[in-house]
């Protein structure tokens, strides 16, 4: 298998769980990922939430731990990687504010590399306008701007994800071993037990 260089899209309040799992699973199988944030250089920290699922009508937050960038922002470009990584929390929503963030995320998309977003993270898909006519998971909350968007707001179980085309999207953290299953599928790495 050769190994991917994969970009991870962070900003403070990334959900704790959608960061830290997906980063250290894919440094596991081999992959070279660089996590970066806007405005941020590598050895930089961002702060993360948890998100769970405690019986009420949303998710509950608690403050998480502190994510270490292991790359800088300034000067990424989608020519440099062979897939993008999304994951949710709060840091989304902010990063669809970005201009350059959204041209990043575009580049990738128009590369047709693969792209994962799990739970908040394709809202960013949705401020990027690349969802069009897709098949698009996401946290319920964001079924709405799914829709907006012009995509399908594909309704799954917590634990489930769903790929269309180079797009692989879940819902919420209870799906990394869906999702990432299937994003190592798209990416094509394949793991022998």
């Amino acid at each position: 298998m050769a190994a991917k260089k994969i970009l991870m899209i962070v900003g403070d309040f990334v959900e704790d769980y959608e960061v830290m799992v997906p980063f250290q699973m894919l440094l596991m199988v081999g992959h070279k990922i660089d996590a970066v944030s806007p405005g941020k250089k590598a050895g930089q920290q961002i702060a993360t939430a948890i998100h769970d699922f405690e019986g009420h009508q949303t998710y509950t937050e608690k403050r998480g731990h502190n994510f270490t960038l292991n790359a800088s922002y300034e000067g990424v470009k989608a020519d440099d990687y062979d897939a993008i990584i999304i994951p949710g929390g709060r840091a989304p929503e902010q990063l669809g504010t970005d201009e350059s963030v959204l041209a990043l995320v575009r580049a990738f998309v128009e590369q047709g590399k693969p792209v994962a977003a799990v739970c908040h993270g394709p809202q960013l898909l949705a401020a990027a306008n690349v969802i069009k006519g897709r098949r698009i998971s996401a946290y319920p909350a964001c079924r709405a701007e799914m829709i907006l968007a012009g995509a399908e707001y594909a309704s799954i179980a917590m634990d489930d994800a769903i790929t269309d085309g180079q797009f692989v999207t879940a819902p919420a953290w209870p799906a990394h071993p869906a999702w990432i299953a299937q994003f190592l599928k798209v990416l094509g790495t394949r793991i022998e037990a």
